[in-house]
């Protein structure tokens, strides 16, 4: 019994060994490229794109799936064996890397989101997104870049925001998703996906 517990204790550093050795690019191979694509341009708008994202913002993503402060059943198992320096690392590959522009299938829908992103609704309470943001949608070190997201996914994420089943950075963002109409949030979805 000691002796199973012994080799199977061996397999295990063995195996947190070579995870903790492989290279940001065998990583990305092995774990991040199926949904995320090789050079962070998702596969599919179910998953956001992180070519261009926000090193900080990444890193503490990261952090909050790991600590399960942000719940997915898809990134809580890959972020389970990483360790600052590699999420660090991760962050700052696919930060590097060019981020993409979707086409809109609704050009007309376009200058509606450029006035909510920019001005906001005062009517409904809505703040400008680009208050926080940042007029480009490349957002800072602590708040996400949007522009060149998927429409969908942002749609996806407004609408976890309202339902608070986003469960980690949620207090402000609940406020603005919970007063924006459907329609305003396609059309910020939208003319955000198209920017570089």
């Amino acid at each position: 019994m000691r002796k199973t517990s012994l080799v199977l204790a061996v397999l295990g550093i063995t195996v947190h060994l070579e995870a903790a050795a492989m290279s940001v690019e065998e990583r990305v191979a092995s774990q991040c490229a199926t949904c995320h694509g090789e050079k962070g341009q998702s596969v599919s708008p179910l998953f956001p794109s992180l070519a261009g994202q926000n090193r900080e913002y990444m890193v503490k993503q990261l952090n909050d799936f790991k600590a399960g402060k942000r719940k997915s059943e898809t990134m809580s198992p890959q972020v389970a064996d990483l360790g600052q320096e590699e999420m660090a690392a991760l962050a700052a590959y696919f930060s590097a890397q060019p981020a993409k522009q979707h086409r809109v299938s609704d050009e007309e829908i376009i200058p509606v989101g450029r006035y909510i992103y920019r001005k906001g609704n005062s009517w409904s309470g809505v703040p400008a997104c680009a208050d926080c943001h940042g007029a480009d949608g490349h957002g800072t070190a602590v708040l996400p870049r949007l522009a060149g997201q998927s429409s969908r996914y942002l749609l996806m994420q407004l609408k976890e925001f309202n339902q608070r089943t986003r469960t980690n950075d949620n207090q402000a963002m609940h406020m603005v998703a919970s007063r924006l109409t459907e329609f305003e949030a396609k059309a910020v979805a939208d003319y955000l996906s198209q920017m570089p």
